[in-house]
């Protein structure tokens, strides 16, 4: 096996090194430089000696630095020593010591109100949502303990902690909509309420002991490659860190999508999007308009009608939607999860699989007409107006967008509080919204259910890579690839949950996130086996991938179909769909291709 050293790097085959640097003191928890050796807890090494989180000695040059939950140690030269006490550390972190220069040493310690310094991960995970808790349990099951969670919010949970929308469930079965390692018997039907998955959630980070490692109110700020010393510098809201490994678990359902509508910012009402849901405002006896007919509105519209005095329901495209099959757990159905675990692991299986099949319909539009029938069946049954249910039928291939499940969408919307507004918005004023028709309908509150910027990811503004460029202006330039849907050239150690080409319009994400956290530690593990201390793509081996990927998308319903989607960016590509069946994914991902990347390691002088 060959990898391809990146320029000006000493490599593990080369025949000899650099000199060492004259000794220096780098600032506390700075990684050393490339000509020094890094080794793991307790060791030793010319020039420095580091200790993972956890450890509680690191030993050179004759100084010994003892790491505390509540202090910070510092000895200095040949046995001078001062101590430091961090009065702002609650003290339920992981000690750190780091070791570095000729004889120098210093601890810290981590802790839920923050870091003393600058401290040194192996892994940062940014996201503490089923990505980032996912990567997060992954690591402790591989034994690596030396990493943090960063969420900017005041909980986990990601899209299940922000969506608190009247109505909020998944449309994925619960059993699939789970970790397979945790799986969850206490569900209360076939498809999971938001709280419910949220407390999933909460308590899978109890349970495999996440929990110490999360820094809440983090949000990042920046995450730069530093190429001297191989590692992440990343900025936080409360304070600067570096990794050998960047995760980000930011997913693309993280941040709302708010329309350019002419004088949105002159309605003096109440304006907020669906995500970000107003539990303050009461809306019993508003007249409300609502815009957009996708996901979110399909459950919450049902919620809120019976409560409203008027919905003017503005709908670009209609949905494709379909009967929801959800029925309650019955005991002995409960009793059989809780206490048959083959019988748990058997229904995640069946609906896994059959999911598959959805995906073989879906690689054609020709292929789809039973899923169309099904659709088209529910309309027919559920709107008797003939006139109505032209209004509601797309007029594209079905699932070109999502395909949709509610059985309580159709009733809500003929209801004689509801209509159904097909024209154009023209403009917004103070207390009302026109349309192209000239009607003017007079309103108080406005709801957006207008999606997500899932093709403008707001994470790849933040990140810099070894070219001095964000992943933001990478993209933009080359277009949103990625190898495996996971790693990007020209950025070294980052690993990308749910990145470009890992969505799923026909099975649940967490079988793509947990094909993706087995290919990232595999990468780690790589790292160690080697002792590498970058992995950076080939660009041939992410353009090879793309291309394939491309090609097996071009016939299909996602980019054929006949409709504008989230999916698709502003220049028409797809650089959101995963095209064909998740075994597939499966393969490509269970074991790390070292072959397609470049590695650079630090050598021993």
């Amino acid at each position: 096996m060959t990898t391809t050293p990146a320029p000006d790097r000493t490599t593990t085959n080369t025949p000899t090194a650099t000199p060492a640097a004259p000794p220096t003191t780098p600032a506390a928890g700075v990684t050393p430089a490339p000509n020094t050796t890094t080794t793991d807890a307790a060791g030793t090494g010319t020039g420095a000696a580091t200790a993972r989180a956890g450890s509680t000695t690191a030993a050179t040059a004759g100084t010994t630095a003892v790491g505390a939950t509540a202090a910070a140690t510092t000895a200095v030269g040949a046995g001078t020593a001062t101590t430091a006490t961090d009065t702002t550390i609650a003290g339920t972190g992981a000690g750190t010591a780091t070791a570095t220069g000729a004889g120098t040493a210093t601890a810290t310690a981590a802790g839920t109100a923050g870091d003393l310094a600058v401290r040194h991960l192996e892994v940062a995970i940014i996201g503490a949502g089923i990505s980032g808790l996912g990567t997060a349990i992954g690591l402790l099951k591989a034994g690596i303990d030396d990493f943090l969670v960063f969420e900017r919010a005041h909980d986990l949970g990601g899209t299940w902690r922000d969506n608190t929308y009247p109505g909020c469930a998944c449309d994925v079965q619960a059993h699939l909509y789970s970790f397979s390692f945790a799986r969850n018997p206490e569900w209360k039907s076939t498809f999971a309420t938001r709280t419910e998955v949220h407390t999933y959630l909460k308590n899978c980070a109890t349970r495999y002991g996440v929990d110490p490692h999360l820094r809440y109110d983090h949000e990042l700020l920046n995450a730069t490659w530093n190429d001297t010393h191989h590692h992440w510098d990343i900025r936080t809201k409360h304070g600067r860190y570096t990794a050998q490994v960047l995760v980000t678990g930011t997913g693309y359902l993280s941040d709302p999508a708010v329309p350019d509508l002419p004088g949105l910012d002159t309605f003096t009402g109440t304006v907020f999007h669906s995500s970000r849901w107003r539990h303050d405002h009461d809306l019993t006896g508003r007249n409300i308009a609502v815009i957009g007919t996708g996901a979110s509105a399909i459950q919450f519209v049902p919620a809120i009608q019976p409560h409203a005095a008027h919905i003017d329901l503005y709908q670009r495209t209609p949905p494709w939607v379909a009967a929801k099959p959800d029925k309650p757990n019955t005991p002995r159905h409960t009793w059989m999860l809780r206490h048959l675990p083959g019988y748990q692991r058997f229904r995640r299986a069946f609906n896994k699989h059959g999911r598959e099949i959805v995906a073989f319909f879906m690689s054609r539009p020709s292929r789809t007409t039973g899923m169309k029938n099904m659709a088209a069946g529910h309309l027919k049954k559920s709107v008797p107006d003939p006139a109505l249910r032209a209004r509601l039928t797309p007029d594209y291939t079905v699932g070109c967008k999502r395909l949709l499940f509610s059985n309580t969408w159709y009733p809500a919307i003929q209801q004689p509080n509801v209509d159904i507004v097909s024209d154009t918005i023209t403009h917004i004023g103070p207390t009302h919204i026109t349309t192209t028709d000239g009607t003017r309908r007079h309103i108080d509150t406005i709801i957006l259910a207008t999606g997500f910027t899932a093709t403008d990811r707001p994470v790849a503004h933040l990140i810099r890579g070894r070219h001095g460029h964000t992943l933001h202006d990478t993209w933009n330039r080359d277009g949103m690839t990625a190898h495996r849907g996971t790693t990007i050239h020209g950025f070294p150690n980052l690993f990308m949950l749910l990145g470009p080409n890992t969505t799923l319009g026909h099975s649940s994400q967490t079988v793509m996130i947990e094909a993706q956290i087995t290919y990232i530690l595999a990468a780690l593990k790589t790292l160690r086996t080697h002792h590498l201390t970058t992995l950076d793509v080939h660009p041939h081996a992410q353009t090879t991938y793309n291309t394939t990927l491309q090609n097996r998308l071009k016939n299909t319903v996602w980019n054929t179909g006949g409709c504008t989607s989230w999916y698709t960016d502003t220049h028409g590509n797809n650089p959101s769909i995963w095209p064909t069946y998740t075994w597939r994914f499966h393969r490509q991902t269970r074991t790390f291709d070292l072959t397609n990347y470049r590695t650079t390691t630090h050598t021993n002088p």
